[in-house]
């Protein structure tokens, strides 16, 4: 930890000409905004708060963590990046792109060497990794730290971080392993309810859980006839919100679309939904977040709700009947 530490130490230094700003103002910490623009680094930041409406929200009471890209890290976005970004008719996508960069709370940097990841003011995660070259967020290298406000703190990174844009059913179509998955959400009608805003948590069956299935079963639950069933089966993988994987773990269950719950745990070590183990977790999309399982699950005989006003008893012995 000492090694790790010292990366943030020696930053430090480059913050001095700030806290000598702050001394001439008789001691008084500026807020956000204010610091960000006396520093004299982050001026495409602060025309991008001015275009996306947050220059109010980071001047507010807080605190916030921003991690803040420089001038430099702005200029290395593609050839019009930021040009697009700024224009009128892209506020929403810029701002989602900055509330990407800041974190509830005052996070100092012998805290951020603690964590592996934080939740942002956009919804999704930001992962945080710490080694003996330095800190990274996502793919930004952090330059410099701990520079104080009066409504949080500022860390200086060297890139701009981007939040996942696709959302659910895109982000599983381009990982190229939920095919199966895909076809029964279509079949099921599914696919808009799981594009919409969300946010949602989906656990997603590789195209090998839904193969282990015993012969038929898939092929039978595809039909027309047996789209409820499906339905069904597919809303028990989904929850409402965007929950990510250790807070699901410290819930230990989680009520589904389907009415149903289900149950989380660690087992022998290997975290499970149910029966079925978590093989990749937290994967972001804009309406949501993917966890991916090796099984598929099936609701309980008796659900704990209706769905559309009609009791679904779904279940493995169920299944025997769809695959006649």
């Amino acid at each position: 930890m000492k090694t790790r530490l010292g990366c943030w130490s020696r930053s430090l230094s480059a913050v001095v000409v700030l806290t000598a700003a702050v001394a001439a103002h008789g001691g008084e910490k500026k807020d956000i905004v204010a610091t960000a623009a006396e520093a004299g680094s982050f001026k495409t930041l602060a025309a991008a708060l001015e275009a996306a409406g947050l220059v109010e929200a980071l001047q507010g009471d807080g605190p916030f963590t921003v991690f803040a890209p420089t001038d430099d890290a702005f200029a290395d976005l593609p050839e019009g990046t930021v040009e697009n970004l700024l224009q009128p008719e892209n506020k929403e996508a810029l701002v989602g792109v900055l509330t990407y960069h800041v974190v509830k709370g005052s996070v100092m940097a012998e805290q951020v060497v603690k964590l592996d990841g934080a939740t942002t003011l956009n919804g999704q995660r930001v992962d945080i990794k710490v080694s003996d070259e330095g800190v990274k967020v996502d793919a930004a290298q952090v330059v410099k730290t701990d520079i104080k406000c009066s409504n949080g703190v500022i860390h200086a990174i060297d890139a701009v971080i981007l939040p996942a844009t696709d959302d659910i059913p895109t982000t599983a179509a381009k990982a190229g392993t939920f095919k199966t998955l895909l076809a029964a959400a279509e079949a099921a009608d599914l696919v808009g309810a799981l594009s919409s805003e969300g946010p949602l948590t989906v656990f997603a069956p590789t195209d090998e859980a839904f193969a282990a299935l015993p012969d038929g079963t898939v092929e039978n639950l595809l039909k027309p006839e047996n789209q409820d069933q499906l339905a069904a089966i597919l809303q028990y993988h989904v929850i409402s919100g965007r929950v990510y994987s250790d807070a699901a773990l410290k819930a230990g269950k989680a009520k589904t679309l389907q009415g149903a719950e289900v149950h989380i745990s660690v087992d022998d070590g290997v975290a499970q939904v149910n029966e079925a183990a978590l093989v990749a977790t937290d994967i972001d999309a804009s309406n949501g977040v993917i966890h991916v399982i090796d099984q598929v699950i099936l609701p309980p005989k008796k659900p704990a709700a209706k769905a559309s006003g009609k009791e679904c008893p779904l279940s493995t012995e169920s299944l025997k009947s769809v695959r006649k």
